[in-house]
């Protein structure tokens, strides 16, 4: 136990701490408990987002076995314009919001191109926006997860140490201070006996004079 003051002074500031702690405990389990929530639910997200990728590619690959021809040039067909990300407060986290993604063909000829490459900047545009949505969605996971960890290392701190040491302290100095004042009454009682029976004495010689 660390040393404390054994004191009424001290005695009453781990009585404040100690309903400090306790009136604090449920909002912090329970911002825990709505982050858990949060975090199932972009972890959900994360899982979806990463299955339509690979769903979107495998689709890709059987509409168009043709992409495997090296003659027909399609670099940078689609371009990524821009992308509108913005802060969303969850739970006191601030989580990144993917807004919007604006995604642009280069100019290309329908005589030299071949007829699918029409199929195939729309899926190239469905997969770049679904990949910044992985993206943001591992972000939101991983600030999430780091959120929720932090938090919960706050409950325990609260639940297994502040809570507990306090309620300790509390004991161990009203102990304290309890024998200290039974130790005080024995000794009032000590000193009255010996006065009174001082007293006595003089009394007694008093007579024989």
């Amino acid at each position: 136990m660390a040393k404390i003051a054994l004191n009424k002074g001290a005695l009453q500031r781990e009585r404040d701490q100690l309903r400090l702690y306790q009136r604090l405990l449920p909002s912090l389990d329970l911002k825990r408990r709505q982050l858990t929530v949060e975090l199932d639910r972009a972890q959900g997200q994360l899982a979806r987002d990463r299955v339509e990728v690979e769903r979107l590619g495998t689709l890709t690959g059987e509409q168009l076995p043709m992409l495997a021809n090296p003659e027909i040039d399609l670099s940078g067909l689609v371009h990524m314009e821009s992308v509108r990300i913005v802060d969303e407060n969850v739970v006191g986290v601030r989580l990144p919001l993917l807004k919007e993604v604006i995604c642009t063909a280069r100019r290309y000829s329908m005589i030299v191109m071949p007829h699918w490459v029409d199929v195939l900047v729309d899926q190239l545009k469905q997969m770049a926006e679904l990949r910044v949505r992985v993206e943001v969605a591992a972000e939101r996971v991983r600030r999430l997860d780091r959120a929720v960890r932090r938090t919960t290392q706050r409950v325990n701190l609260f639940e297994k140490i502040l809570i507990p040491t306090a309620k300790k302290n509390i004991k161990y100095i009203r102990i304290f201070l309890g024998d200290a004042e039974r130790a005080a009454v024995v000794r009032s009682k000590i000193a009255k006996a010996r006065y009174g029976h001082e007293w006595d004495a003089v009394g007694d010689e008093g007579g024989v004079r």
